[in-house]
């Protein structure tokens, strides 16, 4: 079951306070801020610092000169 819409617009990173996205096909949400990624599991965001991951930026077209 994919997370809840209304639950969806309430949710932000506890790092930054920023509103996450869902990510990974709905099975994690991202901070555009902080870049942290949280776990979905079993169907419950797991928004807990320590669990999450940190993506690295994507590179930028121009520092590929």
């Amino acid at each position: 079951m994919p997370i809840d819409a209304e639950l969806l617009e309430i949710l932000a990173c506890p790092q930054c306070k920023t509103p996450v996205a869902l990510v990974k096909e709905g099975t994690a949400l991202k901070c555009p801020t902080c870049r942290r990624v949280y776990p979905i599991k079993d169907d419950i965001p797991v928004m807990l610092i320590d669990e999450a991951t940190i993506e690295d930026p994507a590179p930028s077209p121009a520092s590929d000169r």
